[in-house]
């Protein structure tokens, strides 16, 4: 393995555990392509799961909304690995003292009944369609550290797991609406302060299950049964000040609920 590469993920492990403010890895360790970035995050994922004895239950896709792009100044969807030990469910309590910088981000999660890898050229919504048993509403936890974002570059980003520093679900439900119609209403202590809708993320939620599939298969990988993949942000990432109740509800879907203490 790259020597930067190891360098660049045993940065990643000092840096989280000290809660350090996020900064370009890029040039000091000369991440300087997706290919790069992707192999770091590969490295540093895997000393989490090392150092936490804990397995992956699936993905996270960021990026894949307008609003999110225009943020993060970035033009292009990215992916990260969730581990088993950051999924929670509707009703959890978390910390903000836990996290350098926490954010939420409001999104349909799937949850893949069949493996699937795709084959040979495109790979179709309507087949991915078909490899999903169920959807739900879900929240994800992401830790920015206090990213300047008009200094953010993707391949830092990428390298940092995307950010994911967990996920909150709520109730999988195995037939949904159309996702692309769907609107989402997210409230923060009893006040409505965004929505957004299913098209908002590709067009429609599966398309970034299907983008998955292929930044996958280009390293010989690919979704397996039992997967979690959270499809994206509908809106902008929330950083809500403690004490807060957060809210999220999905019509046809319904609602999930956290509460973040000081």
């Amino acid at each position: 393995m790259d020597d930067n590469v190891t360098r660049a993920a045993a940065a990643l492990m000092d840096e989280h555990g000290s809660k350090a403010k996020f900064h370009s890895l890029a040039p000091a360790f000369g991440i300087a392509d997706l290919d790069a970035a992707y192999a770091v995050q590969r490295d540093y994922v895997r000393r989490q799961q090392q150092s936490r004895q804990v397995g992956a239950v699936g993905y996270k896709v960021g990026l894949t909304s307008p609003r999110m792009q225009a943020m993060c100044g970035i033009d292009r969807p990215i992916a990260g690995v969730v581990l088993a030990d950051r999924v929670h469910s509707s009703g959890v309590r978390l910390k903000a003292a836990d996290y350098g910088r926490l954010g939420l981000e409001f999104e349909i999660a799937v949850r893949m009944g069949r493996d699937f890898r795709p084959a040979a050229g495109p790979v179709e919504l309507s087949h991915v369609a078909e490899a999903i048993d169920a959807v739900c509403p879900a929240i994800e936890v992401v830790d920015d550290r206090g990213c300047d974002y008009k200094t953010l570059d993707v391949f830092s980003l990428v390298a940092d797991n995307s950010w994911n520093a967990g996920i909150v679900l709520g109730e999988f439900r195995p037939a949904w609406p159309d996702l692309a119609s769907i609107e989402g209403i997210i409230s923060i202590t009893g006040d409505a302060v965004d929505r957004g809708s299913g098209r908002d993320v590709l067009g429609h939620p599966f398309q970034s299950v299907t983008w998955l599939a292929g930044h996958l298969a280009l390293a010989g990988g690919g979704l397996r049964a039992g997967d979690i993949v959270m499809t994206g942000n509908m809106v902008t990432t929330k950083f809500p000040a403690p004490p807060a109740d957060c809210r999220f509800e999905v019509a046809g879907l319904g609602s999930i609920a956290l509460s973040i203490e000081g």
